[in-house]
């Protein structure tokens, strides 16, 4: 296995996402920052042995297959298609078995579907293990393609989210999605007398 890992930098409704792989899958996704510059630059101190002489500025026709249409199918996903990223391999490098056991569950969500990291833990075979579950989240090398967004804080809060903007991109994605997070609108405050 090679030493590092070539990335990708691309354009989508989102803005600049950041890929990385390996020959066993998506080791990296780097959701975007506030430019294309700042993207790459998260993504390179998130892997460090990322290649130098990276194919950032190949067009996608030029990557591997794989790699290609994990671009394309985040670009449709970012455009509020609904997108099943299962097919997808990923290579989550030194996760151990908890949080590969929660990412295989969280992948399990589909589109729109949330769950809260209680339920996603015992989903997972790891009941009462909520706060792990979210620790492991949080660890979480490649979102969107496996869906830490989808997952809530009890009562259906909308929870943390370690990606550029916080809890605001993790909205951003669900509502992406068709799913609202918080209170619904006061019933009352729709009525005109």
């Amino acid at each position: 296995m090679s030493s590092a890992f070539p990335y990708h930098l691309f354009e989508t409704p989102l803005g600049w996402i950041g890929i990385a792989w390996s020959e066993r899958g998506l080791s990296r996704v780097q959701l975007p920052e506030r430019d294309r510059a700042a993207t790459e630059r998260r993504l390179l101190a998130t892997l460090p042995r990322a290649q130098a002489a990276h194919p950032a500025e190949q067009s996608a026709e030029q990557l591997p297959a794989a790699i290609a249409e994990a671009v394309a199918a985040i670009r449709r996903y970012a455009a509020g298609e609904t997108v099943d990223f299962t097919d997808i391999a990923v290579d989550l490098g030194d996760a151990d078995d908890f949080r590969l056991a929660i990412y295989d569950a969280a992948r399990g969500l589909g589109f729109g579907e949330t769950v809260t990291y209680g339920e996603l833990a015992a989903r997972a075979g790891h009941a009462g293990l909520a706060r792990e579950t979210g620790q492991a989240l949080g660890q979480n090398p490649v979102p969107i393609v496996v869906p830490c967004h989808r997952i809530l804080a009890a009562g259906g809060k909308i929870g943390g989210f370690s990606a550029p903007g916080g809890s605001v991109t993790k909205e951003r994605l669900l509502n992406l999605e068709g799913v609202q997070v918080g209170p619904p609108p006061s019933a009352q405050g729709s009525f005109v007398f």
